[in-house]
């Protein structure tokens, strides 16, 4: 690596912790907060990312118009909790250039053991390649390690890189995984 390319690399540590509670029922796995969310402190904050529409179109009540994820760190923390679902990333801290999963370097991955041991969570799904990669290849043999054995699903990114993937796209493609793994959906 020349001088000029390690300076567009910066080194992130993971600065908020997981969303999880004992009623949760599925881990979903981001690779590293974007700047924006690490900016708010939260998962999936970036305007343009479609996580959450893609979340509200699955599990909102469609006959309670207050079951909305929002656009607070807190009304998505809520939204998520009272659908069962845990939010965390497979990394704790890595080398990245801006928000580029491609770059990703020295990744350090989370310890998913204790919210494992402690919630219910029949199911892990990564959003993205890159995830599904680290997940791979950091936190899967510690969990065989740890005697936890769980499957992961890898769905698609929700970022606005991924912009092959329109909207309608990305809800088909989340519907189908979790109607697979029998998961229910509000729909």
């Amino acid at each position: 690596m020349n001088a000029a390319s390690a300076k567009q690399f910066i080194h992130v540590e993971h600065e908020f912790g997981p969303v999880w509670n004992s009623e949760s029922r599925i881990l979903i796995l981001g690779s590293m907060p974007s700047p924006k969310s690490r900016e708010a402190a939260f998962y999936y904050m970036h305007p343009r990312n479609r996580f959450w529409p893609v979340m509200e179109a699955l599990f909102a009540d469609p006959a309670n118009l207050n079951d909305r994820a929002g656009d607070s760190a807190e009304s998505r923390r809520a939204f998520a909790l009272r659908h069962g679902i845990a939010l965390w990333d497979v990394i704790a801290s890595c080398d990245i250039t801006g928000a580029s999963d491609a770059s990703i370097r020295n990744a350090v991955p989370n310890d998913l053991v204790p919210i494992l041991r402690n919630a219910p969570i029949s199911h892990i799904f990564t959003t993205g390649a890159k995830a599904a990669q680290l997940y791979r290849k950091l936190i899967e043999p510690h969990l065989v390690e740890s005697g936890i054995a769980i499957g992961m699903i890898q769905l698609p990114s929700t970022s606005p890189a991924n912009a092959s993937m329109r909207l309608p796209d990305l809800i088909a493609a989340y519907r189908s995984a979790f109607q697979r793994e029998h998961l229910a959906l509000n729909y």
